[in-house]
């Protein structure tokens, strides 16, 4: 019998899964509302194979869904807690940012003052 997967790991395995930049993109996009592939494909600029394999991966996990209509296949986010983890991680990055440019103000002062 298979040990069940700690959470700790599931959520590791969960950010490994968001950890590519064309998902991202992705993921940035449909915050919007329902995508076809060839908005994406024009939005993103990346070949339609690598798009494909992208959203397939986001498929397989259940993170974005796809439907289609005729011959158009569009792609819509399965749930608003990704949307809502897209914006967190915009907060946390716009944090973490802030305080890299007031380290980087008080290297420079620094190097200001010793330069006198």
């Amino acid at each position: 019998m298979k040990a069940p997967v700690p959470l700790y790991q599931a959520k590791a395995e969960f950010f490994r899964m968001l950890g590519h930049p064309v998902r991202i993109r992705v993921l940035e996009l449909l915050q919007d509302g329902p995508m076809p592939v060839r908005d994406l494909l024009a939005a993103i600029e990346i070949e339609p194979s690598s798009l494909s394999q992208q959203l397939a991966v986001l498929r397989r996990s259940g993170i974005v869904t796809a439907t289609r209509a005729g011959s158009t296949v569009v792609y819509e986010i399965a749930g608003g807690d990704v949307a809502e983890l897209m914006r967190a991680a915009r907060r946390i990055l716009t944090e973490m940012l802030a305080g890299q440019h007031e380290l980087l103000e008080e290297l420079r002062d620094a190097e200001t003052g010793a330069a006198r």
